[in-house]
């Protein structure tokens, strides 16, 4: 892994119960000083006091919430830890699945772009929902609350908006998690060596 040292930003993303969290830490736990991770900005918020709604004014702005934490703590990592590699929990663009908007009216309100968001990243990585493949997404987060119905369509909305980046790498769902797991990890590996 000699290209560490390059100032690089990576995004872990997917649907929910891909595994992404779970390959992120393991990641971490091999590497340790050599990255720095950012976590979830939506786990910070929705465990941090702030209650989701189905009603979508406070979808929104919780949303905006969750995007400006989401790039702040990104900057905040970069000026830490200007020589290691960023390894983000999910990423600007994850907001979009959520969004009860339009894409346009999305990127109006964050007063950006596509991409404008794309480009923070020099690769994505994503972790397709277990959902996919027929398992459920039972985790310890307890701030997750999607069925697996639900799951697959944030997936699909997720994939969409992150497939544009022109280092896309899928992880896709699979019967066996820790066979995933293992392949997410091998990737993050891979994209790493080639950024």
């Amino acid at each position: 892994m000699n290209n560490l040292n390059m100032k690089k930003r990576i995004v872990i993303t997917g649907g929910p119960g891909g595994g992404k969290t779970t390959a992120l830490d393991l990641f971490r736990r091999e590497l340790g000083g050599k990255i720095a991770s950012v976590p979830e900005a939506a786990t910070m918020i929705f465990s941090g006091g702030i209650e989701r709604s189905p009603k979508a004014s406070v979808i929104s702005a919780q949303q905006v919430a969750i995007f400006n934490l989401q790039r702040n703590l990104e900057d905040v990592q970069r000026q830490r830890y200007p020589e290691r590699l960023i390894l983000c929990d999910r990423g600007s663009l994850d907001g979009l699945a959520y969004w009860p908007g339009t894409d346009e009216d999305f990127f109006k309100t964050m007063n950006t772009s596509l991409e404008e968001e794309l480009s923070r990243y020099d690769a994505v990585i994503f972790f397709e929902t277990a959902a996919k493949s027929g398992q459920e997404i039972k985790s310890n987060n307890p701030t997750r609350n999607e069925s697996e119905q639900q799951a697959v369509e944030l997936d699909n909305r997720l994939k969409e908006a992150w497939s544009n980046h022109p280092n896309f790498n899928l992880v896709n769902s699979s019967e066996s998690f820790i066979k995933k797991i293992m392949l997410g990890i091998n990737t993050i590996e891979d994209v790493i060596e080639r950024i």
